[in-house]
């Protein structure tokens, strides 16, 4: 069968990639094209975009960049018609794939398959509407989300596991690097490593990087160690690092994750991989109006938190500095007790393995595609 699908971003590419892998399992004959990145370019198939063209976020750059982003709109429902796949399947990146999914459902007998669902639980909760219109299957990877799609908007979906877990015990179980080679092969001191993972978008590293590097350079014996994002030139980091003394690393999040002692994390996936990976962490998120912000977070969201790992656990196990908390003095007071106070790290490292638990087993890609596998062959039966 013929696949197309959508990501927008560095981790929808990850996951993507392995969802593909998984359909090639359980199809023999699949076929894939798709807007992605260079990891989905990898398992095979034909790319048309590359995620890097289509990730703005935040009002500005959007508004800079619109006729761009309606041209890869318009490019993307064509190239769809006429390739006329079995299945569309759309991975996060609501603002972009909700109107694909419209265009889709409207105009074509394409079905539409979400897998990563939108995270209308905390914002735009509107968009169900159009979810339920436009989404013939929902492939969720967090469990609170059963409840609150099915329970709440009484919108059947499928919890497939978190593909996450399998990334991270993949990578595990076949790495064997040391602290020493790993050091020694990164140009790295023999200091204990605070990482700093900064976000995959431009935006976010603008916003979120140099108040990490001020919040670690508090702690001279640490040294700080960057995981460079893919997509992200060198020229690009050296504006906001400055003079800072801090190492960038490219293309190995997990290898740094391995060997921190400490990390200061941007929200998004990262957070719940650095808690896999059982690296104590404060979640950093800086916003432009921080206090503004702050009131939207408290009246408007509607969720009591905003990292993966807390809204897991529906507990605060991380600390979550955001908007007007998030100031280089705050930081810099939570990487004091993760490093220095034992009792701190083993709570957080308990609210870890209670996260982890309430995720389920590793097989969320495989599981999924044989699903979608099942799904299609009744569809055309």
């Amino acid at each position: 069968m013929k696949y197309y699908l959508i990501v927008g971003e560095a981790s929808g590419d990850l996951h993507a990639s392995h969802l593909m892998e998984a359909l090639k399992e359980a199809d023999s004959r699949a076929e894939f094209r798709f807007f992605g990145g260079d990891l989905m370019a990898a398992v095979g198939g034909a790319p048309v975009k590359h995620y890097r063209e289509l990730a703005y976020m935040g009002f500005v750059p959007v508004l800079l960049h619109l006729r761009t982003i309606f041209a890869n709109m318009r490019r993307c429902k064509e190239d769809i018609v006429a390739w006329q796949p079995d299945v569309l399947i759309l991975v996060d990146y609501p603002g972009f794939n909700l109107s694909i999914a419209e265009f889709v459902h409207a105009r074509t007998r394409i079905p539409v398959y979400y897998y990563i669902s939108p995270k209308i639980w905390a914002w735009k909760e509107y968009r169900i509407k159009n979810i339920k219109r436009d989404v013939d299957e929902l492939f969720s990877i967090l469990p609170f989300e059963v409840d609150f799609f099915e329970g709440k908007h009484r919108y059947p979906i499928h919890y497939v596991g978190n593909p996450t877990l399998d990334e991270v015990a993949a990578f595990r179980a076949g790495y064997a690097e040391d602290f020493g080679a790993f050091a020694s092969r990164n140009g790295l001191t023999g200091k204990p490593i605070i990482a700093l993972l900064a976000g995959s978008r431009r935006q976010e590293i603008k916003d979120n990087l140099p108040d990490m590097l001020r919040a670690a350079a508090a702690f001279p014996d640490y040294q700080p160690v960057l995981a460079g994002a893919p997509g992200i030139e060198p020229e690009y980091y050296a504006r906001y690092i400055g003079g800072a003394d801090v190492a960038v690393v490219y293309g190995q999040t997990y290898p740094l994750l391995s060997h921190a002692q400490a990390a200061l994390v941007t929200s998004g996936t990262a957070t719940l991989e650095t808690a896999l990976f059982r690296v104590p962490q404060a979640v950093c998120y800086h916003t432009p109006v921080g206090k503004l912000i702050a009131f939207l977070k408290r009246h408007i969201l509607k969720v009591k938190y905003i990292s993966l790992v807390n809204l897991i656990a529906d507990s605060e196990v991380v600390k979550e500095l955001v908007a007007d908390q998030m100031t280089v003095e705050r930081m810099r007071q939570e990487l004091e007790r993760i490093l220095h106070e034992p009792d701190y790290r083993e709570q957080m490292l308990a609210g870890y393995d209670y996260m982890a638990s309430r995720l389920g087993e590793t097989g969320a890609p495989r599981r999924a595609a044989r699903l979608m596998v099942e799904l299609l062959k009744k569809r055309h039966a």
